[in-house]
């Protein structure tokens, strides 16, 4: 890219009150960010939703001196760096509307990952929510999803450490620029993080750690994904936040429901009753709601699907011999007809089984 380009982009995204939803506008209007910083300023002003002192800001002559800086910190620390209309963008950020016109990257990340899922959730994961997700996350290790999260304490940590676990892909978004690790002592995962993924960021180095900055991380978690999985939440939190943001890009968002009384689980259980989220049991709801294709039918099968004992029978006989009749398999396996056209039901709705014309039925 053009360095005067790169240097107009930096410049505009420092810009007081010019958000990203605003920059776009303001390239879309005058061709590129280089020509925004060439119109006068009265044609600045007059655009729609700019005004005088927001076209003040822009023509600030601060502005390039600190663009400046910035781009000495990317090049000295080699970090890579993606602008919204070049092809290497992540393509489902493109389709926010919010999402930043540039961000940082440092690692060792491919956005060409087809199967693509943040997960959040409670800094206060509980010992349940642990093994839910040290199992979710073994059961979807065979899809080789990228995992994307926050880096935070709770669920964001656990996410990206059993993402490296079984071998995936795992992206932090950070709240702060690149020069720094927020909670410190997760600064001992970065090597493993560099290797597996890396860390990405829409805020400058000189940007420091505050609570401030969670909504405009928690907006790039929710769009690099197809999805969002809540793990464990409260009635009020983030994680419910970027489900909410989730939702308004027209994402899916799962999450995992628990007992009434469980503090951790009321925020899922409010998602899944106002019909924001799907009700995540078993990581076989991810691929079917998805609509993903199984890469390993076999062990999705093993992996995914529990199966009960009678379920067990037909699988093993269709798996035998192939299509068959559903009197044959009643007949075979010594079970009354309506019992396993009931099973046979059941293993059709988990993805197992498919029928076909004239009471046939084969396994997926």
């Amino acid at each position: 890219m053009d360095q005067q380009e790169l240097l107009s982009l930096l410049a505009l995204k420092k810009a007081p009150l010019i958000g990203d939803i605003m920059a776009k506008k303001l390239i879309r209007t005058f061709g590129s960010a280089t020509s925004v910083f060439e119109q006068k300023y009265q044609d600045i002003a007059a655009i729609e939703g700019i005004g005088e002192k927001k076209a003040q800001f822009i023509k600030s002559k601060t502005l390039f001196p600190k663009a400046e800086k910035e781009l000495q910190f990317i090049e000295e620390n080699k970090l890579r760096y993606r602008v919204y209309y070049n092809e290497d963008y992540p393509e489902r950020l493109q389709y926010c509307v919010d999402g930043p016109i540039i961000f940082f990257e440092k690692g060792n990340v491919d956005w060409s990952n087809p199967y693509t899922l943040s997960i959040v959730g409670t800094r206060q994961i509980t010992s349940q929510g642990s093994a839910f997700l040290e199992q979710f996350m073994e059961q979807i290790a065979p899809l080789k999803p990228t995992i994307i999260s926050g880096y935070a304490y709770g669920v964001d940590i656990l996410a990206h450490k059993l993402a490296i676990k079984y071998d995936l892909q795992t992206v932090a978004v950070m709240a702060h620029g690149l020069n720094q690790t927020y909670p410190r002592n997760h600064a001992a995962h970065n090597k493993d993080m560099m290797a597996n993924g890396g860390f990405v960021t829409d805020f400058w180095n000189d940007d420091t750690f505050d609570r401030k900055n969670f909504l405009g991380r928690n907006r790039i978690i929710a769009g690099l994904s197809e999805a969002t999985v809540v793990i464990e939440s409260a009635s009020k939190g983030g994680s419910l936040v970027t489900a909410e943001i989730a939702n308004s890009y027209n994402r899916e968002v799962f999450a995992v429901p628990g007992r009434v009384t469980d503090k951790y689980s009321s925020g899922c259980n409010q998602l899944i009753k106002q019909s924001k989220a799907h009700m995540l049991t078993t990581a076989a709801d991810i691929p079917y709601i998805l609509g993903w294709q199984e890469r390993n039918v076999a062990v999705q099968k093993q992996l995914f699907v529990e199966l009960s004992d009678d379920e067990k029978k037909v699988f093993n006989h269709l798996k035998q011999n192939g299509q068959e009749l559903l009197d044959i398999i009643a007949l075979k396996e010594q079970m009354a007809v309506h019992k396993v056209a009931s099973i046979l039901m059941t293993m059709e709705l988990k993805g197992v089984v498919r029928p076909l014309p004239g009471k046939l039925f084969e396994l997926v």
